[in-house]
């Protein structure tokens, strides 16, 4: 394409002092009509015109008018010439009132001030407008493709991103998009027209207009739609065999330049394909403002969105623990931001480490704590048995005698759908933790609790960001198994979970959240694709690389023989458990594994786990291969 013409600003001030000449004289004219009045007062018109050839383009050239690139005027630029040209009329008309009183000239005509103000604007608007039409002409007479049939879209969306995008086709030939209506489930939106482009319909009725008009392409203008409308637009168009997109930036989008890395930015809440679940605000509040909380874990993803909503509720303190200084050092930075007034302290520190925990609870005395900190990486665990024992076993019974220890008043640990019928070590070793907490509670009658829930989307570690940088490279997206399913919340419908747990908890409860049906992973893989703007299969490919080590085909929220009861929330259940490793059978067991992983036996380790937990299968689970990791 030929570089876009610029219009050089000295003809415009050219043209603007002829005008300035013409404005005057035609006021006076306008006025007047040349009549024998015309003559009288034409001493004053000679005046006028001085005045104005001085005062204006200094108006104008401190209004900036000399400084634009009209080929890109819009009513932006309008509204400074409106403001431009009354500033200097204003002072155009003192000056002339002035010379009149002083006696400067007999007679002069007050409307012809009026009459100017209107000319200049229309003028000085209209030479701009003139030369951006000219130099739009002279574009598109240099783009050849124009001759060939534009191509017709549809836009899926009549709120601001929708018009948006109309404006930009309309505006922009060269990009060769013909809008032809609108979609909208706005009913104040049905039978009217947006920049000449009318709405056709709602969105149900995408396949009718489909069917019925010649559409090229569907464009989704909606950033802010939920999942349920984009898979309902792309499931039409990818069964009607319809281009579409969905918008991440305009001029990326209408260009034609949308590249994978440039995609829409999925909100992980799109992938969910149930309600999102909420707290009762009341009761979260009267257990965390003003007491001190310690979350262990802060800087892992569940762990730092706990800091950020407990921050809310205006705790007297909020204590970070964690292993991974750059992890907190993230987590203190958004807190500060976000929450300035909040005490904030970062500790590093290993949950392994007694002696460290029981200095960190003697100096800071927390009411409330919130036990995140894990292991939680299936494949690794498998490999790394001893590591899995020490942080997620021994971790956690030291946070719970450093809690009974301090007399905190309540403690909540996260645990997993994945510690029930466990057939891998980070499972079992989370079920053990369970236990530890749920012993503890009944030794000292606290409120003790252990939260459960399933794979939590967008999570450090989880399939989500994987499969999105997987996309991101341009694929292939690697899943396990055709028919692997799981349970699914968002990160912060995670921690509404943690912390209603914290409110409803009297002590030994396991609570779990009611989050719908499993998912299959495939299914998940090929939203977040087309949520993406992508197709399954024709732009990034599906790949399946077997189930890994220690991976179940689904997952359950209880165990064979346990029940579950409701609570005072609607979307949370409390499991009755029937487990029976507790007292000193449960101390010595833990002493044996603690043993075992300081001996680095983990066959001794592994084979111990499914005595101790009469459901599990960990023994059963084929030798692992590093390479599984990868996928």
């Amino acid at each position: 394409m030929k570089a876009q013409p610029t219009i050089r600003n000295r003809y415009v001030f050219i043209g603007d002092v002829i005008f300035m000449v013409v404005s005057v004289l035609g006021s006076y004219v306008l006025r007047l009509e040349l009549g024998p009045a015309f003559y009288i007062y034409l001493p004053s018109a000679y005046w006028m015109l001085g005045v104005v050839l001085v005062i204006k383009p200094l108006i104008y050239y401190y209004f900036g008018l000399y400084r634009r690139l009209w080929l890109y005027a819009s009513t932006q630029e309008l509204k400074l010439i409106i403001a431009t040209v009354s500033a200097s009329s204003v002072l155009v008309s003192l000056v002339m009132v002035s010379l009149f009183t002083l006696g400067t000239f007999r007679g002069f005509p007050r409307s012809v001030l009026v009459i100017d103000w209107l000319l200049s604007i229309m003028m000085v608007g209209g030479l701009r407008f003139t030369f951006r039409l000219l130099a739009e002409n002279q574009i598109l007479a240099s783009i050849p493709h124009l001759h060939s049939p534009a191509k017709h879209v549809l836009i899926v969306g009549a709120g601001d991103a929708g018009a948006l995008v109309v404006r930009e086709l309309q505006r922009n030939p060269q990009l060769n998009f013909t809008p032809i209506g609108f979609l909208d489930d706005n009913p104040a939106k049905q039978q009217q027209q947006i920049y000449g482009v009318p709405v056709l319909g709602t969105i149900s009725d995408l396949s009718k207009v489909l069917e019925n008009r010649k559409v090229n392409e569907v464009i989704i203008a909606i950033p802010s739609a939920p999942g349920r409308v984009v898979r309902l637009v792309a499931d039409v168009c990818r069964v009607k065999e319809m281009p579409f997109r969905t918008m991440p930036g305009i001029y990326e989008l209408l260009g034609g330049k949308v590249s994978i890395s440039r995609l829409r930015e999925v909100n992980i809440s799109d992938l969910l394909r149930r309600k999102a679940t909420q707290t009762e605000d009341e009761k979260v509040g009267s257990i965390l403002g003003g007491r001190a909380v310690l979350v262990t874990g802060a800087g892992g993803s569940i762990g730092s969105e706990l800091c950020r909503q407990i921050a809310r509720w205006g705790p007297s303190e909020l204590i970070l623990v964690g292993h991974g200084e750059n992890s907190i050092f993230e987590t203190v930075l958004e807190l500060k931001e976000s929450f300035p007034a909040l005490l904030v302290r970062p500790l590093i520190c290993d949950i392994r480490d007694y002696n460290r925990l029981d200095t960190l609870f003697t100096r800071y005395q927390p009411k409330v704590v919130f036990h995140a900190a894990a292991h939680k990486h299936v494949p690794l665990m498998e490999i790394n048995v001893e590591e899995a024992i020490t942080n997620n076993i021994l971790g956690t019974r030291n946070v719970v005698e450093a809690c009974v220890q301090h007399d905190v008043e309540r403690m909540v640990m996260i645990s997993t759908d994945k510690a029930v019928q466990p057939i891998n070590v980070m499972g079992a070793t989370k079920r053990i933790a369970e236990q530890t907490v749920i012993d503890a509670a009944h030794r000292t009658g606290k409120s003790f609790t252990v939260v459960r829930f399933g794979n939590v989307l967008g999570s450090r570690g989880s399939v989500v960001p994987l499969f999105q940088r997987q996309i991101a490279r341009g694929g292939p997206v690697t899943v396990t198994h055709p028919d692997m399913k799981r349970y699914f919340m968002t990160i912060p419908e995670a921690v509404y979970l943690v912390l209603q747990a914290a409110s409803l908890g009297e002590g030994s409860e396991t609570f779990m959240l009611n989050m719908g049906e499993q998912v299959r992973i495939l299914d998940l893989a090929e939203d977040l694709i087309r949520l993406s703007g992508l197709e399954p299969g024709k732009d990034i490919e599906v790949v399946f690389t077997g189930i890994r080590p220690g991976e179940k085909l689904s997952e359950d929220l209880w165990n064979d023989g346990d029940s579950f009861e409701s609570t005072a929330h609607p979307d949370i259940y409390r499991v009755v458990r029937q487990d029976e490793l507790l007292g000193e059978e449960l101390k010595n067991s833990l002493e044996e594994l603690i043993k075992l992983a300081r001996e680095g036996d983990a066959p001794a380790i592994i084979c111990l786990l499914d005595e101790l937990i009469p459901d599990s299968a960990v023994n059963s689970t084929p030798p692992p291969e590093i390479t599984s990791i990868d996928s």
